[in-house]
Formats: C-alpha cells, structure tokens, sequence
C-alpha cells in the first residue's frame, strides 16, 4: 500500500469549508495534532463550542475525504472545542483549588501499573456492586486507546446532545456511563497526541451531564503516563484503587503506581489482587496460575487497605465479553458476591461521612 503524506491530507482538506465561510479548513488553520502512522491518520478540528451541533457535518466530510485517499487504511477526526479561558475558581481545602464537578460525591480511580490485569473487568463490577447497593453510579472510561467500557456495559451508538455542547450518558444496568468508544468505530485506532487526549478527558468529565450520583468510577488506561497526571491534577480525586495480579512483575507496576498518586496528592483507597487463583469450573479444584498473595503483601508493604482478591474465573470473562457483567448476570454467583465485598469495602471509605459530598459547586459554562 503507498504512502499518504502530510502534503496530500492538507490539500484534500482544501475541499472542506465551514458553512458560510469562503476559507477551506486548512486556510483557516482549523486543523490541530495531525498524525499518521502507518496507513492511519487523526487529527482534530478547532470549533468554537456553540457551533457543536452544525460542524458534525463537516467532521463526518473531512473523515469521508481523507479516508478516501490512497494509502490511509483508517481515519479518526475529533471536534475540538476551545472556549475562552473562565477566571480561577476558588480555592477549597477540599479539592486543592481542582474545580469541582457539581452534583458528583465521590470520583473514585481504578488504575494499574500496567495493562492486562483485569482493571476495567473490575471497575465495571464494582460500579454495578455499587449500583446494587441503592447508590447513584456512574462509570468514565478514560482509556482513551483501548476503550472497554462499550463491549463489557453492553452499550453502542453515539450519545444524545440536545444542544450540541453537552453530552447525554449512556445508562446500562442503572449505571450512567461514557466512553471515547462511543464516538469512534470500535476497529478504528486512536493515534492522537498529548494534549488531544487530555482535552478529550476534560471534555468527558466536564461537558457530560452526569446529573446527581454519589460516586464516579474511572477506568484509568493502564501505567503512569499523561491521562493519569490529568486526572490527579485537574480533578479533585477521591482516590485510587490498584489492581494487579499476584506475580512479581505485575507488583513492581503496583508500587510505581502507588508512588506516582502519592506524589501527586491521591490517597490510595486499596489494591485488589486479580486473577488470584484458578478455580476448575468442572471440579472445583484450585491453582494459583500467577502465584496468590502478592497484592495482599504489597498492600501490607505499601500500608494500604487490601480490598479483596478475584479469582481467575471463565464466568468472568464471559459475562463481560457479552456485554452482561457477572454482577448484573449472575448476582448470586460466589463472583458477585466477590466483586460486592470489594465495593463495600471501598464505600466504606468514600461514602461513610460527609467528605465525598463535601465539594463546592461551580456554575459550569
């Protein structure tokens, strides 16, 4: 396959004009984080935010042109809207001088060190352990490169903007849940920079109307990069979970993550110690595949709260993989039991005063 430079993108966009505007896209300078990576492309358009609505059209054309050139296999275009800088929000001893996001209690990270331990399996099934206990839920999915949250909630199709500046949730099983997965093809790549992810993040944060929950779930991407220094900067963070598996190479991750929250002022909620044990679905008969206790002694090491251990179970994994959480599926099954005992023990500390309602409100534009 040839192919596509800088230098043809640009020119194919010369095609693509904002309604009433005699000046193409690229002349406008509209076009931000352009990136191409074998075969595919990303880039964003500048917008202001009241013209949301009407530039859906000219998104969908310049993603249509480019991905029609010879060469790009993929191509993923975002509307970017930059708004006048609002004057600082008051400080508060409660959020660090971070604005706050009105009607939301407690924001509550699920993270790891690293990937493909079981940290989005495990942020869904509390957040519905949670749901099941009466509390007002929701769930950001903040991965942007590998979001997850669709396929294990069971939800597709863009959410509803009846102004064009803020975003209707999806809800699935009581939870209210977003997701960077619902704007883009599951199969399409996102190749974007830096500060198009950060700017993503804030955007799902803050121009979503979450309405009144009592704690948000956030399904951090795996290690310690730019979304985590995002969110522990920019939003007043209750806390954080940890998860890992039990070898020693996934525990390495767990104290790298522990130590860059604490750097930045998050206090560590506990760690949750995935696949821990393999329990035969046929004879019951159990195996410790990636060794067992290790995020227990860690967390014993690190001086946090151990939440609970998961054990590596097919059930599990199907349930999630068909869109029906093992919670939601089987809440009698000894793995929602499992997933419940590490939400309450979670609740225990974000929800057992009036601390994770304690923030001031903000009028938001």
């Amino acid at each position: 396959m040839a192919k596509v430079s800088e230098a043809q993108i640009l020119d194919a966009l010369q095609s693509v004009r904002p309604p009433g505007s005699a000046q193409s896209i690229v002349q406008a300078d509209m076009i931000e984080g352009l990136v191409i990576r074998e075969g595919n492309v990303g880039f964003a358009i500048k917008i202001d935010p009241s013209q949301a609505k009407e530039m859906e059209a000219l998104r969908q054309a310049a993603e249509r042109i480019v991905f029609d050139l010879p060469g790009v296999s993929s191509a993923s275009v975002a509307l970017t809207a930059h708004r006048a800088e609002p004057a600082p929000a008051p400080q508060s001893s409660a959020t660090g001088g971070k604005a706050p996001l009105p009607g939301i209690g407690a924001i509550v990270a699920v993270a790891s060190g690293k990937g493909g331990v079981g940290k989005s399996t495990t942020a869904t099934n509390v957040s519905l352990a949670l749901a099941a206990k009466g509390l007002r839920v929701g769930l950001l999915d903040a991965d942007i490169y590998g979001p997850s949250q669709p396929r294990m909630m069971g939800l597709s199709g863009r959410p509803q903007s009846p102004d064009g500046k803020k975003i209707i949730p999806h809800e699935s099983y009581g939870v209210r849940c977003m997701s960077i997965g619902f704007l883009v093809g599951e199969d399409t790549p996102m190749i974007w920079r830096g500060p198009m992810v950060q700017s993503a993040l804030m955007q799902m944060l803050r121009d979503v109307v979450w309405g009144e929950i009592d704690v948000l779930i956030v399904d951090m991407p795996p290690g310690t990069g730019d979304a985590q220094l995002t969110m522990a900067q920019q939003v007043p963070l209750t806390g954080a979970v940890i998860v890992s598996t039990p070898q020693s190479v996934a525990l390495a991750d767990v104290k790298k993550a522990v130590n860059m929250f604490r750097k930045v002022d998050v206090p560590i909620l506990g760690v949750v110690e995935n696949m821990s044990l393999y329990i035969c679905p046929k004879c019951g008969h159990e195996d410790h595949i990636f060794s067992h206790g290790g995020a227990r002694q860690e967390a014993e090491a690190q001086q946090v709260p151990f939440l609970g251990e998961v054990a590596l179970e097919p059930a599990i994994r199907e349930a999630s993989d068909n869109g029906r959480p093992i919670v939601a599926a089987h809440p009698e099954s000894r793995q929602a039991e499992t997933y419940r005992n590490i939400a309450e023990a979670l609740w225990v500390q974000v929800g057992s005063g009036d601390s994770a309602r304690a923030q001031p409100s903000i009028v938001m534009e």
